[in-house]
């Protein structure tokens, strides 16, 4: 079992930037953020292979957002620059114990393992 745990969420001004990290306490595959506003679905944020050489990112994130990670410490992070208020929503490390690959890996039930979330409020 992997344990994923989230930092970096906070309160920041419209065009503002915040860093969002992810520390995982074992070996993953696909790693990727997820976010949820109140009243609404979860939702596929960007996500990254094991290798880091494939990222996706949603088309409202894309431009903004940057997802990396550093297999040596077990660790993702989300940049987001030029937060929109629209951006407000509990985010959530996730990742997978398998290969994913494609359109699969903006699917929330392809990811064997979540965090706690953390919260990310943009103030217009």
């Amino acid at each position: 079992q992997v344990q994923l745990v989230e930092s970096g969420g906070g309160l920041v001004q419209a065009g503002g930037s915040l860093r969002l990290s992810c520390a995982a306490s074992g070996r993953t595959f696909l790693m990727g953020w997820f976010r949820q506003a109140p009243g609404k679905e979860r939702e596929f944020v960007a996500a990254i292979s094991r290798s880091g050489g494939t990222t996706y990112h949603s088309d409202s994130v894309k431009g903004r957002f940057t997802i990396s990670r550093d297999n040596a410490k077990n660790t993702v992070a989300l940049q987001m620059n030029s937060l929109k208020p629209e951006d407000t929503a509990v985010y959530y490390c996730a990742a997978s114990g398998r290969a994913v690959t494609g359109i699969k890996a903006l699917l929330v039930g392809n990811y064997d393992y979540w965090g706690q979330g953390t919260q990310v409020t943009v103030s217009s």
